[in-house]
């Protein structure tokens, strides 16, 4: 399986054109997903992870995390 990325704005007629690789033959079955990912401006989701270092649920999560770790993280590596 093989992934390939392609980053398009919509446009009015909110038609994509898909761009397929030419080793592709004609009536090959391909997926095609779409992701969207409303949230693009790079400084909320700085903002976001910021608040997430405080946000009580992650630092329990983050303390379990570190406790079933204990053991492992005490073992001695060769």
């Amino acid at each position: 399986m093989e992934a390939i990325r392609q980053i398009v704005r919509i446009p009015g007629n909110h038609e994509l054109k898909i761009k397929v690789p030419d080793y592709l033959d004609e009536d090959d079955m391909v997926e095609v997903i779409l992701l969207v990912n409303k949230q693009n401006d790079f400084k909320a989701k700085i903002d976001k992870m910021k608040r997430a270092a405080f946000d009580p649920m992650f630092l329990e999560d983050k303390g379990q995390v570190e406790r079933d770790f204990v053991n492992v993280d005490n073992e001695v590596w060769e």
